[in-house]
């Protein structure tokens, strides 16, 4: 018996041995980066991470990134990406630290990442042990995610604001629960960096080969401003970066002779997000009426399915077509206005046989609208339609071009309660040269420059 319990003795004390030395491993690869940017947020965390990775390239710093979203990615300092392999397909927070390690190897001036930690106490372990950043992103407080994070969106919103870092600073687009996510930054002696989306001009987003949002773009503009990168080569090296492949889609399919656009918009799970994406393609004429809207249901995601039914009435289409299960769930929620407009396709259905019955009810032009989660169903129409050759692209409608703005806009700097403008700093010409008017970072480093490689 004693020798079972020393067995275990010393079985344990190597484990902590070993837990210690990766830890400390960790940690050296972590401060060998000099600043590490961590998105979180409820919607867009994906794009948003791109779009930071591109800017700061753009502005010549030598960056990693990781996506975590529809298809994990790593995206190396050239701008190529791969997948993340994941054993057995399951995600876990611990692959954070592969990432480190993999990002180290570049020697980069930034890591951008994506917070993949649900639950408040992962957040915070997350910031606190895996990635430390510098800089955090708190994107938007939407409704997703509720039962670990809420029930309240102030609860959410609290979450979130467990990934800021303590005496770095935050960026943000959020204003409904501003005040909630000043206190947060307060406690952490966290500078609460506020962005205006109206800073980004429409001639801006016209460039884009991909839909975004002004929110994602400022977002990414103040991260570059932070790290010395001047707004021209920022959005230069937004325009080159290559999209996410949840990001939100238009395309144009031609079925048994009748032309279909479909949006995707899967990736836009939550009810705002949904509807904001919607109304977007609606207004740069991406899509018109009439509107065919697909909501695909799944049985670990009743709540979400709800919510999507509920959006029925505010998105007004022609036609709603189930698909997945339970589809009651998604039809208990629809106004009974639009009950007579629902074409319940729910259960397991073939591809073919699913694309089929969806394509019977248009009369020759339509766009489809598919909303909900892209899992089960959702994947099976979406390969099915893959399939098929694309018309065309379908181009966001032609702005009117405005002139570059002449100033940094609503652009804030939040303390507490505090509300005040965020003065336009003296920019040097390259980002190698370090002005020595440029505020230096909480732990007393200054901007970053470019380091000399062989």
């Amino acid at each position: 018996m004693i020798y079972l319990y020393v067995v275990f003795l010393i079985a344990t004390v190597a484990m902590f041995g070993a837990g210690v030395v990766e830890q400390r491993r960790h940690f050296a690869q972590l401060n060998s980066i000099p600043h590490r940017v961590l998105v979180n947020g409820i919607r867009g965390k994906s794009s948003i991470t791109r779009l930071c990775a591109g800017a700061l390239r753009g502005g010549g710093l030598v960056t990693a990134a990781k996506t975590t979203g529809t298809a994990a990615r790593f995206i190396h300092p050239d701008g190529s990406e791969e997948p993340v392999y994941r054993k057995f397909g399951i995600a876990n927070i611990v692959e954070q630290i592969g990432i480190v390690r993999r990002a180290a190897a570049y020697r980069p001036d930034v890591l951008v990442i994506e917070c993949m930690a649900v639950l408040p106490d992962l957040q915070e372990v997350n910031q606190a042990k895996l990635i430390k950043s510098t800089i955090g992103v708190l994107c938007n407080v939407r409704e997703d995610h509720l039962a670990e994070m809420g029930p309240t969106l102030d609860d959410v919103a609290r979450s979130l604001s467990r990934s800021m870092p303590v005496g770095g600073v935050c960026v943000t687009a959020e204003r409904e629960r501003l005040d909630i996510l000043a206190r947060e930054a307060a406690k952490r002696d966290c500078e609460l960096v506020v962005v205006d989306p109206e800073s980004v001009s429409d001639a801006d987003m016209a460039r884009f080969g991909w839909v975004t949002f002004k929110e994602n773009v400022a977002i990414a503009l103040a991260v570059a401003d932070l790290l010395g990168v001047n707004r021209q080569s920022a959005m230069a090296g937004m325009w080159a970066a290559p999209p996410d492949p949840g990001v939100l889609t238009v395309k144009m399919y031609a079925v048994a002779g009748k032309l279909i656009k479909l949006a995707n918009v899967f990736a836009a799970n939550d009810p705002e997000s949904t509807l904001m994406n919607i109304e977007r393609l609606l207004g740069q004429r991406a899509i018109a009426r009439p509107l065919h809207l697909v909501i695909n249901c799944r049985p670990d995601r009743v709540e979400r399915n709800r919510q999507m039914g509920a959006l029925v009435a505010d998105i007004d289409p022609d036609r709603v077509i189930l698909i997945g299960e339970p589809t009651r769930s998604a039809r208990g929620a629809i106004d009974e206005a639009w009950q007579d407009r629902v074409v319940d396709l729910g259960g397991a259905r073939a591809a073919a046989d699913l694309l089929d019955a969806i394509v019977d009810g248009v009369d020759r032009v339509a766009a489809l609208v598919a909303i909900g989660n892209i899992h089960g169903q959702g994947e099976l129409l979406l390969a099915e339609l893959d399939t098929l050759d694309l018309v065309r692209p379908v181009e966001p409608a032609p702005v009117r071009a405005v002139p570059w703005p002449t100033r940094r806009a609503g652009t804030q700097v939040v303390r507490g309660e505090l509300y005040q403008p965020l003065p336009r700093p003296i920019r040097p010409q390259h980002p190698a040269v370090h002005h020595p008017n440029r505020r230096s970072w909480p732990d007393g480093r200054p901007s970053p420059r470019p380091r000399n490689r062989p």
